[in-house]
């Protein structure tokens, strides 16, 4: 009988796709985005990318081989945390911004956690977070040799106009993978048609941050303030790329459209009440930590004792 139990971390997921290749289908998710943000910024932004990737991917090797256990880096979720990391990056910050971030993340976040399964905060998210912190001037100078000045978010906030055509075609100042929301959606587009992903927390995440602005943001159902930040920031990437993370997110469905909820409503007051223009990486963390909370009150009851009767 003990010959057929397979103990395993989760996600456990009922699918025919194994975990290689669900982290497969997003990074060629993620290849639109950043292959937009190549073009967009120059030869600086694959240089940032192929960095933080290999930097993730080589951290996770070694914890591996130094605590002798099992190399896992052919699960390519090193991967997907270094190019969500990437994404996340300004392309004037230095190389070894990427390099110290994909460690953070890798080490920290996830391998000191238990690795794939156990951490508790998306590893990609968490890095950014700690870098916003310790290098706040580097991950905030979006300044390059294509666009200088303020993020149209950043515009927007201080009631500057804003083009919103420029904004959803990408052609703006931002992280490398942000700025256009045309790639962004037909990766999305891709994950939702081969099952890894559904709309739930992208969906319930959106609306919600929709009619939060409608209700606080000043300006009613204002559609070209909504586009503008719809298409600006992290809001697109953050949505359908790190908030559907099957670690961190909660596994019941309706604790999943209660987790998009939130981090619309979080994301709504950092981006309005809050000093940033942007809030999504906080949000998503925030959100994370209260996963556990969400499932506990949303997990259906069992019929019979104890439980709910028929």
């Amino acid at each position: 009988m003990s010959g057929l139990m397979k103990v395993s971390s989760n996600p456990h997921i009922r699918s025919k796709m194994g975990t290689s290749s669900i982290m497969l289908s997003v990074v060629i998710a993620l290849l639109p985005a950043a292959g937009f943000g190549i073009y967009n910024f120059g030869a600086g932004a694959l240089i940032t990318i192929l960095v933080t990737v290999a930097s993730a991917v080589l951290t996770e090797y070694l914890f591996e081989k130094v605590c002798k256990k099992k190399i896992t880096i052919g699960d390519y979720s090193a991967v997907v945390t270094g190019l969500l990391l990437a994404l996340n990056l300004p392309v004037s910050a230095p190389w070894w911004i990427g390099v110290i971030g994909a460690v953070f993340a890798i080490l920290v976040v996830k391998m000191l956690f238990g690795g794939l399964g156990q951490n508790f905060m998306n590893p990609a998210l968490g890095a950014r977070c700690f870098l916003l912190i310790s290098f706040t001037s580097i991950m905030t100078n979006f300044d390059c040799d294509a666009y200088t000045g303020a993020t149209p978010l950043a515009d927007l906030k201080n009631g500057l106009d804003v083009n919103i055509l420029d904004m959803v075609i990408g052609r703006t100042a931002g992280t490398i993978g942000e700025t256009s929301m045309i790639a962004i959606v037909i990766g999305a587009c891709f994950l939702i048609l081969v099952g890894v992903i559904d709309l739930r927390i992208p969906g319930s995440y959106i609306v919600s941050f929709v009619i939060f602005l409608c209700l606080f943001g000043g300006h009613g159902l204002d559609w070209a303030y909504i586009s503008a930040h719809l298409a600006g920031g992290g809001l697109m990437l953050g949505a359908f790329f790190m908030a559907t993370d099957y670690v961190t997110r909660p596994v019941t469905k309706n604790g999943q459209i209660l987790f998009g909820v939130l981090l619309g409503i979080l994301t709504g007051i950092f981006r309005l009440f809050g000093p940033s223009a942007e809030g999504v990486s906080y949000a998503i963390i925030l959100g994370n930590l209260l996963v556990p909370l969400i499932e506990k009150i949303t997990l259906p009851k069992a019929f019979g004792k104890g439980g709910e009767k028929s």
